[in-house]
């Protein structure tokens, strides 16, 4: 009777082992999905095209691309906070779904902080404010000195209602005491078009996409949103420079896991981040190319970031009486 008994126990002892995760093939050992919840051919699209070519050779898995656009960002971004936590769900995302939306919103259907496992902050971006070639605007000063005299008629368009190009003319707008009339896009592009056309004063545009314009004459660049100058601008000086003290709108690129993902997993996704950005071809393509400033911090320090957005970006869409209709 014993005998049968130890024989059954050391049986159920011998599955469970062999049922466990440490006895199961070590991660990863299939596909792995990284959601991005843009449009493909966008700039968080890029970046995890790029991250994840680089990533399936170090983890030797194919990691795949997977966009899940819609809901500024929202839907694809709730979809992994809602999937199982084994790793094999990532999250390719950007500032708006996780620390701007939570205060434009009434409600999100994530908590950006307690829903997520922070894997990694990949990029930081800024935006460079421009007018066109043929802009009377020969300034800052002179800007502020239009909207002043006529409020209201004064106008710079951006990728849609809480994008960081909007966010960015908002708080311009606060800390200048002038009234700017927005007009949102369905992009970043239709805006540049619009401000190349002479439709309208001025946009904040991303340093990438407003660069070749800026050397080509066709832009003329006066600032940059940053707490420090765009290194392919270096002519360009901060708006704190300019004396608008505080004046900082960045967004960031980050890779995370949905909340309660095991910490060994956690570890070894950063660690190929890690290694990705410091591949002069990672850097060449997301830096040089991408316009952004390389991070590739912890998961401790990227969690740090996102309270701290979090709370600045709530301030200002406070402040500025920002409204998601």
């Amino acid at each position: 009777m014993n005998r049968h008994y130890l024989i059954a126990a050391f049986a159920l002892a011998s599955a469970a082992i062999a049922a466990s995760p440490a006895a199961m093939a070590e991660y990863p050992d299939k596909p792995i999905r990284m959601i991005v919840p843009y449009v493909a051919g966008g700039a968080a699209d890029i970046t995890a095209r790029v991250m994840a070519a680089r990533m399936t050779r170090d983890l030797g898995a194919t990691v795949v691309v997977e966009n899940k656009p819609g809901a500024n960002g929202m839907i694809g971004t709730d979809m992994v906070a809602k999937s199982a936590p084994d790793g094999y769900t990532l999250l390719l995302d950007a500032s708006g779904p996780l620390v701007v939306n939570p205060s434009l919103y009434a409600t999100t259907p994530y908590d950006p902080i307690k829903d997520f496992a922070p894997i990694s902050q990949i990029t930081s971006y800024q935006y460079v404010l421009v007018v066109p070639e043929k802009s009377k605007i020969q300034g800052i000063p002179d800007l502020i000195a239009a909207a002043r005299k006529a409020p209201g008629t004064v106008t710079y368009g951006s990728a849609g209602i809480g994008a960081g190009g909007h966010l960015a003319g908002e708080l311009f707008a606060v800390q200048t005491g002038t009234q700017l009339s927005h007009i949102p896009y369905k992009g970043n592009a239709q805006a540049l078009t619009d401000v190349l056309g002479g439709q309208l004063t001025f946009t904040f545009d991303t340093v990438v996409t407003a660069t070749p314009h800026i050397r080509s004459g066709k832009l003329r660049g006066y600032a940059v949103s940053g707490p420090r100058r765009a290194p392919g601008l270096p002519g360009i000086p901060t708006l704190r420079e300019l004396g608008y003290k505080d004046f900082e709108v960045t967004q960031f690129q980050g890779l995370l896991a949905p909340a309660r993902t095991d910490p060994k997993i956690i570890a070894k996704l950063h660690d190929a981040v890690v290694r990705a950005a410091r591949d002069p071809e990672i850097i060449q393509k997301l830096a040089t190319e991408g316009g952004n400033d390389i991070v590739a911090g912890t998961p401790e320090a990227f969690t740090a970031q996102m309270q701290e957005d979090l709370a600045r970006y709530r301030k200002l869409i406070k402040d500025a009486n920002v409204k998601a209709d």
